[in-house]
């Protein structure tokens, strides 16, 4: 993916997350025992996907609880990482008319391909995902 094409699609994604938190926390999302949510997965087949409970848990870490967000979807701290980075980091590449973003993506999306890392990484998912059924999210 080029710069030109990246940048855009991050600060849609972006701007859509912060919506999203913005909608789910008026609406009362916030709480532990709203397990509802809008995943698609979890209406349709009853099983929660690996990302249930990740706007919950980004909720609980504005909200400085750190062990509901992590006990919710450990997810949720990548999450709410990104969307604070990732503005701030768009920002200084086109300020500075620099590509570190881009420069930074383009190594991690080769580092991940590497089977070393990629199988642990869905190992992770995946155990994630087992927790999430497990515990009904």
């Amino acid at each position: 993916m080029k710069r030109d094409n990246l940048y855009p699609i991050l600060l849609i994604l972006v701007i859509a997350g912060y919506l999203w938190i913005g909608i789910s926390f008026a609406s009362g999302q916030n709480r532990p025992d709203d397990a509802g949510g809008l995943c698609l997965v979890k209406h349709i087949t009853g099983i929660p996907c690996p990302s249930c409970g990740s706007t919950r848990s980004v909720l609980a870490l504005i909200n400085g609880n750190i062990r509901e967000a992590a006990s919710l979807n450990p997810f949720g701290f990548i999450i709410a990482l990104i969307m604070l980075v990732t503005p701030l980091w768009m920002a200084y590449d086109t300020l500075s008319k620099r590509k570190t973003l881009y420069d930074f993506y383009s190594r991690s999306e080769i580092f991940l391909r590497k089977p070393f890392v990629a199988v642990p990484l869905v190992t992770l998912i995946v155990i994630n995902w087992l927790w999430n059924i497990y515990k009904g999210v």
